[in-house]
């Protein structure tokens, strides 16, 4: 039996007994089917808006929330007192995703299920702003691992 998947997912916000998902085994099940490396970790912190802002105005640009970023490790970073080497971090904004799973009419749960998987496909890779054919490419995905996300749902690029 493989080991499993070095996944560590950290709720600064919000009770994950309230969401009826196992996010570990979501990320490891990404991650096996997009062939990312097994052996580096995967870090999700579920967090709040403002955290979310926050690193969205320093990395990127832009001062607001998102639903989901993601940062990939590009061998840079030193991690002091880890032999591990990280692969990535995801940042989920808890209360964007719960504005929106009321705003697609779902459980908070599905749509935080989709982000995660949405982060992870970026941390592969995908990139939906890439343009039509790339966005399709990533929704196909997304849709591999969750199912029929429905017309009306997408991902919001602030």
């Amino acid at each position: 039996m493989e080991p499993r998947r070095p996944v560590e997912v950290v709720w600064e916000r919000g009770d994950p007994a309230e969401f009826s998902v196992n996010l570990e085994e979501l990320a490891a099940r990404v991650l096996d089917g997009e062939g990312a490396p097994r052996a580096r970790r995967l870090v999700i912190v579920v967090t709040d808006d403002e955290a979310v802002r926050a690193l969205n105005r320093e990395f990127l640009g832009i001062d607001e929330p998102t639903d989901v970023l993601s940062f990939p490790y590009e061998g840079a970073e030193e991690f002091p007192g880890t032999e591990e080497l990280p692969w990535g971090e995801i940042f989920v904004a808890l209360p964007t995703v719960e504005r929106q799973a009321a705003e697609y009419g779902l459980p908070p749960a599905k749509e935080l299920e989709h982000v995660v998987v949405h982060g992870i496909l970026h941390l592969c890779g995908y990139d939906h702003t890439a343009g039509p054919e790339e966005e399709a490419r990533m929704r196909a995905r997304e849709e591999h691992y969750l199912g029929d996300l429905g017309p009306a749902h997408g991902h919001r690029t602030p």
